[in-house]
């Protein structure tokens, strides 16, 4: 028996059909993540990577129920054509970073209306049982202005000015990390930096020292380009990355916060109140007090990206 053709039906299929092939290309990618002295695999797919070959069998499997195999081989062809076309034109590359930037800002929104801030005052509380003047808003405010600082130095490929905020151990790693970046000629672009969410996450003594734990949630735009041509060379300068950190902050068990200070002042030696000049060793050249070890306050000893 002759199947009688279908005009109608056959362009709502045919359309049909291009939609999910779209749909199937542009959820592919997924967010990767990265942490400063910039881990960021970008690992979004590669141009090759189009999905999972058991997909493309089974959309084709219903393609050749519904319309035989002559009716699926035009339909998938027209897709590539049309495939090729949009990866030609550039259109796909903007449909999928507007996607990335849609699931970014509705991760981002989603931890904004999450926060835990029972669990930051919690863990404040606790301080404040041996610490009363340390201040919950002032440390978190405090957080965010290193977490941006150490993001505007890693762009700006200028570690020396976060020597104060690290631990020796830290600013090496992170130095390493950037000297590599400048020896194969490369900029790790970090730009529209928005912290969405930041709060304390935990607390204890270990042995002689104090560790405390801030949580930060952020979106940003994070691509590499070439230093001398400016050339894109990983990501998109227009997709944007949704980030959690675990930031841990170390000073010497005992120290206690001075009363009307806003814990570490980011431009002042905490031990002689001197604009700080600090060497790379991290003493203070006015004093000579080595103020990066969590002897005088705390002092970031680690940065990672959590899922």
């Amino acid at each position: 028996m002759t199947r009688k053709f279908d005009k109608k039906k056959f362009t709502k299929i045919l359309l049909l059909s291009l939609f999910i092939i779209l749909v199937v290309i542009v959820v592919t990618n997924r967010t990767a993540f990265a942490d400063v002295g910039n881990n960021n695999s970008y690992d979004s797919g590669s141009s090759n990577d189009y999905g999972d070959s058991g997909d493309g069998f089974f959309l084709f499997y219903i393609l050749f129920d519904l319309l035989g195999p002559f009716g699926a081989l035009i339909v998938i062809a027209i897709g590539v054509a049309v495939f090729m076309y949009l990866k030609k034109t550039g259109k796909l590359q903007k449909m999928q970073v507007e996607q990335e930037n849609m699931i970014a800002e509705q991760q981002a929104q989603l931890s904004e209306s999450t926060n835990n801030s029972a669990l930051s005052n919690a863990v404040a509380q606790n301080i404040q049982t041996n610490d009363p003047n340390f201040s919950e808003d002032a440390f978190i405010g405090w957080a965010r202005e290193v977490f941006m600082k150490i993001q505007q130095a890693w762009n700006d490929r200028d570690w020396k000015v976060i020597r104060p905020f690290e631990t020796q151990e830290l600013f090496n790693q992170h130095n390493q990390q950037l000297e590599e970046y400048i020896k194969n000629n490369k900029i790790n672009k970090i730009e529209k930096i928005s912290i969405r969410y930041c709060g304390l996450k935990s607390y204890r003594v270990d042995g002689d020292k104090e560790v405390l734990v801030v949580e930060l949630h952020a979106t940003m735009r994070d691509y590499v380009v070439d230093a001398k041509t400016n050339e894109v060379l990983e990501s998109d300068p227009n997709r944007n990355w949704f980030m959690k950190y675990d930031m841990t902050f170390n000073r010497k068990k005992g120290v206690l916060t001075e009363a009307g200070r806003s814990n570490k002042s980011t431009t002042n030696c905490p031990n002689c109140g001197a604009p700080t000049e600090i060497t790379s060793s991290g003493q203070c050249e006015y004093c000579k007090s080595i103020i990066t070890t969590g002897e005088h306050d705390w002092v970031l000893s680690n940065i990672v990206s959590i899922k």
